[in-house]
């Protein structure tokens, strides 16, 4: 997330589960600190939910410690981000972030598309309204910006089924496309998809390319040529992605863009960012 560590990401891959492996690497210095705070927190407010040796009221208390010290309590992780942002919209993303990882402490079943898109507010939404806000953008932002995130973090539940359900107990799709289309929750650990679960990925995939095709506009509406730069790498990375997934089966293998993806996404990037 500092211009530093994504860039020698972009050179490799990205971490396991994340799709915003190029955040931070047009960042001006000036910026470079409240970014890498903001990525600390939520990397360790999403490792707490994850961890299988604490139970959920555990992860619960551990959160609400995180949350304290965005108020100045003795959480290092949250002061850090407190100290880097000061008061105003970004304290504001990593408790919208908080509000996701406690569910996922909890455990919750997503009803339907709207309970999906409910969770995604508040677990991805908020990276990219932290970055507008760092940077002053207009309100004009924030609708691509959301359904960027958005579509971001379904693709990100579509990479992760198998293992999310395997070793988290988590299933991030509609319970009522599963149960329309007949798909089993054994069908999500299976070695590969069945017709049914394919017909549910299909049809994230497509609300996936509607909000694409939202985010569209994102980076023509960015002033800040670094924060364009990022959304024009973000976006073709995106579009990368559900290609691939429209083209692989990610029980079989795990579907990720390739180092190659990575560079021409950075190459994008940054001619968008050189432009006045």
């Amino acid at each position: 997330m500092t211009q530093t560590d994504t860039a020698s990401r972009a050179r490799a891959h990205p971490p396991r589960g994340e799709n915003f492996p190029l955040v931070g690497l047009f960042a001006p210095s000036e910026k470079a600190r409240a970014i890498k705070a903001f990525y600390a927190f939520a990397r360790t407010a999403d490792d707490v939910a994850d961890r299988a040796d604490l139970s959920p009221q555990a992860k619960l208390d551990r959160l609400a410690d995180m949350e304290w010290g965005l108020e100045g309590g003795p959480d290092r992780t949250g002061r850090t981000l407190r100290n880097a942002v000061g008061e105003g919209p970004g304290l504001q993303a990593a408790r919208d972030l908080l509000g996701a990882f406690r569910q996922d402490a909890k455990g919750k079943v997503y009803a339907d598309l709207d309970d999906l898109r409910a969770y995604c507010r508040m677990s991805a939404d908020p990276v990219g309204r932290f970055l507008l806000s760092l940077y002053e953008e207009a309100q004009t932002t924030h609708d691509p910006s959301d359904a960027l995130c958005t579509a971001l973090q379904i693709l990100n539940h579509l990479q992760d089924i198998r293992e999310d359900a395997a070793t988290l107990d988590r299933v991030y799709l509609p319970a009522d496309w599963m149960a329309e289309a007949g798909v089993a929750r054994a069908d999500l650990t299976a070695a590969g998809s069945t017709p049914a679960l394919r017909r549910v990925i299909d049809r994230a995939l497509d609300e996936c390319d509607g909000l694409l095709r939202r985010a569209a506009p994102l980076p023509g509406l960015i002033r800040a040529r670094s924060l364009r730069g990022q959304a024009t790498a973000t976006l073709h990375l995106a579009g990368t992605l559900a290609r691939r997934l429209r083209r692989g089966d990610p029980l079989a293998r795990r579907i990720a863009p390739t180092r190659f993806d990575f560079a021409r996404a950075a190459l994008r990037g940054a001619g968008a960012a050189a432009r006045p």
